[in-house]
């Protein structure tokens, strides 16, 4: 007895016409992140900090001034800090004004680290302002900000 194959042709074309079909949606929606703002900064610092006052000081953020490309941005952020048992740093928060997410970064330190130092890279959508807040093992806050013109913005592709 021969058996009837489960598959016929009609029902391939049909399956692979409704597959395309499906595969080609997406490229019919235009896709636009939400760019944070300084209000959204400010709401993802709050988030952090809380109602701690945040001092200017200790806070070394190095990130070039002016940059060509923003997909790939080398950034450092360093703290004064002994890094000792009683005198560390615990955290390092990185903010930003106009990616779609308003913090770039956390990185969380302790005594045994060494030296208070971060380094990475970044993208920037647009020319912006960079935060790092640096949170100290006695509980207080230190800050320091840099602009960064970005003349070819990263976080903005479209598909149309």
């Amino acid at each position: 007895m021969r058996r009837q194959p489960t598959s016929t042709r009609r029902r391939f074309l049909r399956l692979a016409g409704s597959t395309a079909a499906i595969g080609a949606l997406p490229l019919a929606i235009r896709v636009r992140p939400v760019e944070a703002t300084p209000e959204t900064m400010a709401a993802a610092i709050r988030n952090v900090v809380g109602g701690a006052v945040i001092q200017n000081g200790k806070v070394r953020l190095e990130i070039p001034p002016l940059v060509e490309n923003g997909n790939s941005v080398p950034m450092t952020v360093s703290v004064a800090s002994p890094m000792t048992a009683n005198d560390y740093v615990k955290s390092i928060y990185v903010f930003n004004e106009k990616n779609p997410q308003p913090n770039l970064g956390n990185f969380y330190l302790g005594p045994r680290a060494g030296r208070a130092q971060v380094s990475t890279r970044v993208r920037l959508a647009d020319s912006q302002r960079i935060t790092a807040i640096a949170k100290l093992s006695d509980g207080s806050f230190w800050s320091t900000t840099a602009d960064v013109v970005v003349t070819l913005a990263a976080c903005t592709e479209e598909v149309i």
